[in-house]
């Protein structure tokens, strides 16, 4: 059995949107994965009643198709290394995790704890946050629960259940608002959680990669509308549609949702010392409300792309690829957060290149 790291999925989403249909099929189908599923299970809805004797006191429960099945009743970080040292000590064999949070929960804390504690650290790699959206009660939830504005800004994958019972025009405005809260997460419609594993697993949405995922179409916007009040050249994409898309359909702009996305773009290098001190400033004053953020960058002195990321107050940043020759050297960075100040973070920037 190889003791490479464990990859680590974290499952969230609506209540109602097919989460626990997923998780039963992880742990019942014949796929030939070993899976331990994590369960928080104050959770609304469990799955023990289904599928597990919720009498028996063992809190590792191992099934036919070799899935392990375990209910949180600690703390994650202390059920996350107990896991690993039963794999370790080959009482327990299971190749990757998944750790549902309840409907409510924020992600963000799960996030966290593969990056703040050595030991989870050592043992777990996290691939990546997955949010599952009901199209059918989307819109009413999106517009009364900031927790579900939240998971959706914190998602490496959407994944929209249930768009068959809704009108095509309500999908394409409901893709359309979810896009400009996250335009970092691919969105994919799946019937009643039949998600195929593949597009489950191993996305790679944490890892510090140079590919910065951010919907084309998103920022293939017509720049032609005077959007950028400060006269510089960084792109404001505000609300970016591809030409010929007029976003002209009436409920389109009802939304002015707390959870939004921005980009900054610029050809310039930074001043790496100056944007430390700024990108740290910034995370100690606004890091509970920054869900998630990224940026491939072109630092001064280096001949080799900055990659950098982090949720909440923890940012990570790592050396990238070379420059190629004849690349175009340039800076591009996402942030998704809660009502962040746009003109502070983007002048700030701004001030920290050369």
């Amino acid at each position: 059995m190889s003791q490479g790291l464990i990859p680590a999925t974290i499952l969230t989403g609506f209540l109602g949107s097919g989460k626990t249909t997923l998780l039963k099929r992880v742990l019942t189908e014949a796929h030939g994965q070993k899976i331990a599923v994590i369960e928080n299970e104050f959770g609304e809805e469990n799955i023990d009643n289904d599928i597990l004797v919720s009498e028996t006191q063992e809190q590792v429960i191992q099934m036919n198709n070799g899935c392990v099945c375990c209910t949180i009743r600690e703390d994650l970080r202390s059920t996350l290394s107990d896991l690993a040292a039963k794999r370790r000590k080959g009482e327990l064999d299971f190749d990757r995790v998944v750790i549902e949070t309840t409907g409510l929960a924020d992600p963000g804390p799960v996030a966290q704890t593969f990056f703040m504690d050595d030991e989870i650290a050592e043992s777990y790699l996290l691939d990546s946050i997955l949010t599952l959206v009901d199209a059918k009660h989307a819109d009413q939830q999106l517009d009364t629960r900031q927790e579900a504005r939240r998971q959706v800004g914190f998602a490496d994958q959407i994944f929209i259940s249930k768009s068959e019972l809704v009108e095509p025009a309500a999908l394409d405005a409901l893709t359309h608002r979810l896009k400009h809260m996250n335009p970092r997460a691919p969105q994919q419609r799946v019937h009643f959680g039949e998600v195929p594993l593949a597009s489950v697993f191993d996305l790679k949405g944490f890892n510090l990669n140079a590919k910065l995922d951010i919907d084309p179409d998103f920022l293939k916007a017509d720049e032609g509308h005077g959007h950028d009040h400060h006269g510089h050249d960084h792109g404001h994409e505000h609300h970016d549609h591809e030409h010929g898309e007029h976003c002209d359909h009436p409920h389109h702009h009802a939304h002015d949702d707390d959870v939004k996305s921005f980009v900054f773009r610029s050809d310039k290098a930074f001043h790496p010392a100056r944007l430390e001190d700024f990108l740290g400033a910034i995370v100690q004053v606004y890091g509970p409300k920054m869900l998630r953020y990224k940026g491939v960058l072109h630092m001064k002195g280096s001949d080799r792309k900055v990659i950098f990321q982090g949720v909440h107050q923890l940012m990570g940043s790592d050396l990238g690829p070379k420059w190629a020759p004849g690349e175009k050297k340039g800076s591009k960075m996402v942030f998704i957060g809660i009502d962040l100040p746009q003109d502070v973070l983007l002048q700030g920037l701004e001030q920290c290149l050369v």
